[in-house]
């Protein structure tokens, strides 16, 4: 009898030891899950810090058009996946549960704001990241001597040069600088020349064309931003027209002025029916569209009889030959003022 009481009482022993560490497990485990669910909870939020880290243009506006990618977190929303999320034709993504959402025209965190809202009708507290994995639709604006100025969308990351190659390169007028201007919420240029405006909202900066083309400092094709304008300004010239080997336009580089003798070696000299007593500097009149005609002795400046005369930019330096002296000056006035039938000659 006194062994079938010490059994029972064994049993019972047994048995609330058996529930203390079932209940033991069951708290641990809460505990194990709560604590997954916050270190979830904390990697969504290193991944919201990362992600908004990753690019200046997540973190100030980019503004979202057709063909740009998403990455998109939801936290215990697994059917979301890892894959990016790319913005259709019609400016939408189509998401698990809410279905197409329309988010060309919004930012990054606009887009996380309105997918929280949406996401709200199927879980309690919803935990949304987004940020941008591919820039695909950047407006950029060329202007001044390249082939097809205007706005252009751009896809991906571009150099500078790349951007302005696909609008069809430089035009043969082209000056040796390309002025860039970009507002300050993408980050100041990353240029020695950059400075900010007046207005305190842009960085404004120089890049020398000769420089990029010679490899001298490659580092100046920088990548190209949203909204950034590109200004490529004609270069300034002297002119070279008459009896000589090359006539056409030259241009100045990053000089103001260049000799008649310069210009003339640079035009491979006179030819043989070439008037060189004769010849003219055409120069533009301050207070009106004629041009003041300058007489010149190329033979006596050549002998080193006369001195170097010095061009300006927009001189026109006239050789005759002996004979249509009146017409060729006709027929240089209507070339000049069409801008067509005159070569150009850069120095690189």
């Amino acid at each position: 009898m006194l062994r079938m009481r010490q059994f029972r009482c064994d049993r019972k022993m047994v048995g609330a030891a058996t529930l203390l560490s079932l209940s033991l497990v069951g708290v641990v485990s809460s505990a194990a899950d709560a604590h997954a669910q916050v270190k979830g909870s904390q990697q969504l939020e290193a991944d919201v810090t990362a992600a908004s880290a990753k690019s200046p243009a997540d973190r100030h506006g980019y503004v979202l058009g057709p063909q740009d990618a998403l990455t998109i977190r939801v936290l215990d929303e697994d059917d979301i996946g890892e894959k990016p999320y790319t913005v259709d034709l019609n400016g939408e993504i189509a998401l698990p549960r809410v279905g197409a959402v329309h988010v060309a025209g919004l930012t990054a965190a606009e887009v996380q704001a309105r997918l929280t809202e949406r996401y709200h009708a199927y879980l309690k507290n919803p935990v949304v990241t987004v940020s941008i994995t591919e820039y695909r639709s950047q407006p950029v604006t060329l202007l001044g001597a390249v082939a097809n100025p205007g706005v252009h969308q751009i896809e991906g990351r571009k150099t500078l040069f790349q951007v302005i190659s696909e609008a069809g390169g430089l035009k043969q007028e082209a000056g040796n600088t390309i002025q860039i201007t970009r507002e300050l919420q993408y980050g100041a240029l990353p240029l020695a020349s950059a400075h900010s405006d007046p207005s305190g909202k842009f960085s404004v900066g120089d890049i020398s064309v000769r420089s990029i083309l010679k490899a001298e400092d490659p580092g100046q094709n920088i990548a190209v931003m949203p909204y950034d304008v590109i200004t490529v300004p004609k270069a300034e010239m002297v002119y070279v027209v008459g009896a000589v080997h090359k006539s056409g336009g030259f241009v100045l580089s990053e000089r103001s002025e260049m000799s008649v003798l310069e210009l003339l070696s640079l035009a491979e000299g006179m030819d043989r029916t070439a008037g060189g007593k004769n010849a003219r500097i055409l120069r533009a009149s301050n207070d009106s569209d004629h041009r003041n005609e300058i007489p010149l002795d190329l033979n006596k400046i050549i002998q080193g009889k006369s001195p170097d005369v010095s061009l300006r930019s927009n001189d026109i330096l006239f050789v005759p030959n002996s004979t249509g002296k009146s017409a060729t000056l006709r027929a240089l006035e209507t070339i000049l003022s069409t801008g067509s039938g005159v070569a150009i000659y850069h120095p690189y």
